[in-house]
């Protein structure tokens, strides 16, 4: 999946330290319809603008939402058991908010790598404010969706 080739393409990307702004989360940005002011920083949290930058490079629509919420309803839903590498999941910190991802409420979308009883490990953008792999904790994340991105062909 070529999204995923993205994905691991900006492994390392980070934000930049006072007044600049890394231009490449910028551009991760450009792919939604976020607002000049929030589009223009690269401290706006931007999950979901690194999730969207990948499907567009790849030609795939996305939610074109800086939201990470705004993925519980794209593509198709997955039974989490039966989730597959490319899919997109949006899980949710149970205390609402979750400094490391950078969200004040809580909500965060990655693409998942492994799942398992205690661990998610997923890759994302804004996690420690860089693209990279995160591990999160079931005990604290709740798996709020898995959507999958199907073609249509027409028949």
């Amino acid at each position: 999946m070529k999204w995923l080739d993205y994905a691991e393409g900006e492994l390392g990307q980070h934000e930049l330290r006072g007044a600049e702004h890394n231009p490449r989360i910028l551009a991760y940005h450009s792919t939604t319809t976020l607002g000049d002011w929030g589009r223009s920083r690269d401290e706006t949290p931007w999950c979901s603008s690194f999730i969207n930058w990948c499907f567009v490079r790849a030609g795939v629509q996305g939610t074109d939402n800086a939201l990470a919420r705004s993925w519980i309803r794209w593509g198709c839903p997955v039974a989490l058991r039966d989730w597959q590498l490319g899919d997109v999941m949006v899980v949710r910190h149970r205390r609402g908010k979750a400094r490391s991802v950078g969200s004040r409420g809580g909500y965060h979308v990655i693409y998942p790598y492994r799942v398992g009883k205690r661990w998610i490990v997923g890759l994302g953008g804004n996690q420690s404010d860089q693209v990279s792999f995160k591990r999160f904790s079931r005990r604290r994340w709740d798996v709020i969706a898995v959507r999958r991105y199907v073609a249509l062909t027409p028949e």
